[in-house]
């Protein structure tokens, strides 16, 4: 009896520590997504400063919130002075419902990588330098109510594939070179056409 009780402590202690290290885990792939934005940016206000590699997790990190679990929900950066690029590791962020990146100087184009992010609620880049197109993989965003985009130097065409995205409420995309025909579908019927 007292040996079964043994084997079954083990093993329960070994589930403990197999999860915690799992948990670990996707903290530091997510930090590491992260850092590699901050590397990413130049930030003359050290408004990431707070962003340190060496720590277990970035819920710790300013302008980071992360849910009961420690996953990383919501970047809160915008108005924050950053120039340079978005990188495709933001991708890997799969709980992140808020990608708040507004009026900041970022250049370079949206990573088709954003496509990845399930969760995603809100996406606010409007305000900046970003050019290329729209990505066709935001489609995929099915939670999506918030796309922002505008005041940017997007070129070509609104993807189609925004059209299937029955959550969108606010598609804002103007003030861009955008070209072609705009969808009149989906989220983009109470839209109006001068915008």
């Amino acid at each position: 009896m007292a040996a079964a009780t043994r084997t079954s402590l083990r093993f329960l202690l070994s589930v403990s520590v197999t999860l915690t290290l799992a948990h670990l885990a996707a903290s530091n792939s997510e930090g590491d997504a992260l850092y590699t934005l901050k590397r990413s940016l130049s930030d003359p206000d050290n408004v990431l400063q707070s962003w340190d590699p060496t720590l277990v997790s970035p819920c710790t990190w300013f302008h980071v919130t992360c849910n009961q679990d420690n996953r990383v929900t919501r970047v809160d950066l915008g108005n924050s002075n950053l120039s340079g690029h978005l990188v495709p590791e933001l991708g890997k962020l799969e709980h992140l419902q808020y990608l708040e990146l507004y009026k900041n100087n970022i250049q370079g184009t949206i990573p088709p990588e954003l496509g990845n992010l399930k969760s995603l609620v809100s996406l606010d880049l409007y305000n900046n330098n970003i050019s290329g197109t729209i990505p066709p993989s935001l489609g995929k965003l099915k939670n999506l109510v918030f796309l922002r985009l505008n005041d940017n130097r997007l070129t070509g065409p609104i993807p189609k594939e925004l059209a299937a995205v029955s959550s969108l409420k606010v598609v804002d995309v103007s003030n861009n070179d955008l070209c072609g025909t705009i969808p009149t579908s989906g989220p983009f019927e109470h839209i109006p056409l001068n915008k």
